[in-house]
């Protein structure tokens, strides 16, 4: 029999996380783990997963073990619950014999609410033992997708957490990204198949989604990054050599950026983590080994210098944007340079078709003229009924057009190149259509080509935006086994010989730049006092460096946007603003309303002196 506190959930909830209502599914999730019952719980980043089990924690009587892969993730979490006045702690490979044993002492006496470990201690002898002293009841397993060998980051350590279930206690697995084959086996593994499951919308609405064109990627990046000033972002680079090398152009620039990947020196990594958390460094270039453990609230930007390889690290990578709530943007750069290093990656990896597949739903997504929120989400399994209005699809509709030409123009080169003995491949081929001078051309006589110098009426680019559309639609493919040479499919014969076909018309990147921004103006939010945000901000960054801890585990933006918003005056107010419970209260509710107070009282006196 399980045994909980006399406090509601929605008591805790208000009590020390300072929300009056639960989010989606949230409440039936915790209601079923307080019945004894096991859950899979699928809920994008920034979704309010832990609350999951964190709510529950406080309710049981006893100890709640949340199983974690990341070092940094667990010291977030547990700065933001002692934020809150929570005793939670965690145990791992960072800290002195001395501080575990004395935490493993307080597990023992009762004092410790919430415990954050990794699997590979959690499986140890040592550890089995001592949970045996401790009244344990609930284990919740973050990133549960790890577990399985067909999720996007399969550990080996998760698949020895099976002999959980023989403790008697309710097993939560939550994870951000699983499709339904991932998610069986999930369950399996743990031996929860008979686990209620619980699916909450994947759109994540204020998450701005765009796809640029791999050319002049640093000249679009640094106009991306003008309009982020004092943001935080992260930009993801395939490469450690890519991280270091945008990053010392980005600070050329004038940005204030630092570089992060897995061949850094632990203490390096550490302190990279730390000063972006801590609002010191604003932007990160790093390679996908940085954000697993990221709980920052308000990072605002999200880009990817090359494409990632499927969807689910796609997801999972832009959801640590605005995971307060508040609109946030997203940008990713595609080319077939990159397609052409991630096939070969996937075709090392043990799971050549299973990963080559998911690489295509990655291409799929890049090239797509319809709305990329409803592909997205299609992939997770969620139907969207409307176009979103909320990425470039939708903000700049394609314009089709007859392409039938441009298309047999193309179609018929790549047959006469193979004539002439000569691999067709994408530049290769805008370049013969554009009629280039180049040497290699001239070399292997492919001027004397009837079709060379076709297409010259159409820039370049444009040449490359067509192939790419037909590459998608199927007119042609690239024989990856063979040099990535074109080869003209059944469907481009029959538009060789006459078949329609529609083409959008190619995108102008400095048009859909000018109405990008000119609907971003009407999306930012102008309800709250920018002066009065910026106060808070200082306020909320002097106590972070008092604590040692992050801004974010203070107060995330969303809180002071609100403050800003109502200008509460009065501690009773300022207890109604999000994200405020009891604890926050007690500790800052003073300084805010000094904050607030002073900030009325100076724009009282500006306006006297204007009159």
């Amino acid at each position: 029999m399980i045994h909980t506190t006399k406090s509601s959930a929605e008591e805790i909830l208000k009590k020390h996380f300072g929300y009056s209502a639960f989010r989606s599914h949230q409440k039936e999730i915790i209601e079923a783990t307080l019945n004894g019952e096991h859950t899979l719980v699928l809920m994008p980043t920034g979704g309010g997963k832990s609350l999951c089990f964190q709510v529950p924690a406080l309710m049981l009587e006893g100890l709640t073990l949340v199983v974690s892969p990341l070092i940094s993730l667990m010291k977030d979490q547990v700065d933001a619950l002692k934020a809150n006045g929570i005793a939670a702690e965690f145990l791992n490979s960072s800290q002195s014999i001395e501080e575990q044993r004395s935490i493993e002492n307080r597990l023992i006496k009762g004092e410790i609410k919430l415990l954050y470990t990794a699997p590979e201690r959690l499986v140890t002898f040592e550890f089995r033992t001592l949970l045996k002293q401790i009244q344990l009841s609930l284990v919740a397993i973050d990133e549960a997708h790890c577990i399985s060998q067909w999720g996007h980051d399969f550990r080996q350590e998760y698949t020895q957490l099976g002999f959980l279930t023989e403790m008697n206690i309710p097993v939560m697995a939550l994870t951000a990204t699983a499709d339904k084959i991932c998610r069986r086996d999930i369950t399996s593994q743990l031996n929860i198949e008979n686990a209620n499951i619980f699916i909450a919308s994947f759109d994540r609405p204020n998450l701005s989604l765009s796809v640029k064109p791999g050319q002049k990627k640093l000249e679009q990046l640094l106009q991306f990054l003008k309009q982020h000033h004092k943001d935080s972002g992260i930009i993801y680079c395939l490469s450690r050599n890519g991280t270091e090398q945008l990053s010392a152009k980005l600070n050329e620039k004038g940005y204030q950026t630092a570089y992060y990947h897995a061949g850094l020196e632990s203490h390096l990594k550490n302190k990279v983590q730390d000063d972006f958390l801590k609002d010191e460094t604003l932007i990160i270039v790093a390679t996908v080994a940085f954000g697993m453990g990221i709980d920052k609230s308000n990072v605002r930007f999200i880009v990817h210098y090359n494409l990632p390889k499927n969807l689910e690290s796609y997801y999972q990578e832009i959801g640590r944007a605005g995971r307060d709530g508040l609109p946030s943007n997203t940008m990713l750069f595609y080319s077939y340079a990159d397609v052409m290093k991630m096939k070969s990656w996937a075709d090392d990896s043990g799971q050549p078709e299973l990963q080559g597949n998911k690489l295509k739903r990655m291409q799929q997504y890049a090239e797509a003229s319809i709305c990329r929120r409803r592909m997205l989400l299609s992939y997770f399994g969620e139907h969207y009924e409307k176009d979103c209005g909320n990425c470039d699809v939708c903000k700049n509709p394609p314009k089709y057009m007859d392409g039938k030409e441009l298309a047999q123009k193309a179609l018929s080169t790549i047959e006469r190149m193979h004539r002439k003995g000569v691999a067709p491949k994408l530049t290769l081929l805008a370049e013969v259509l554009r009629g280039s001078g180049k040497r290699e051309i001239f070399d292997a006589g492919l001027d004397k080509l009837s079709t060379y110098g076709i297409g010259r009426d159409i820039p370049f680019l444009d040449w490359q935006q067509y192939l790419v559309q037909m590459l998608h639609l199927g007119l042609f493919e690239i024989a990856y086994d063979q040099n990535n040479t074109l080869k003209t499919t059944d469907a481009g014969w029959r538009v060789l010989k006459g078949a329609q076909v529609q083409l959008t018309q190619p995108i102008n990147y400095k048009q859909k730049e000018a109405s990008r921004k000119a609907n971003n103006k009407a999306e930012i939010p102008t309800i709250y006092d920018g002066d009065l945000f910026e106060a808070l901000r200082t306020m909320r960054k002097a106590i972070a460096v008092e604590q040692n801890v992050p801004p974010f585990v203070i107060f995330h933006d969303s809180t002071l946007k609100a403050i800003a918003a109502h200008k509460p005056t009065t501690l009773n107010a300022i207890g109604e603003m999000p994200g405020i419970g009891e604890h926050k209260l007690n500790n800052y509710g003073n300084k805010i309303m000094e904050a607030v107070n002073e900030y009325i009282k100076i724009q009282s006196t500006i306006k006297e002196q204007d009159n």
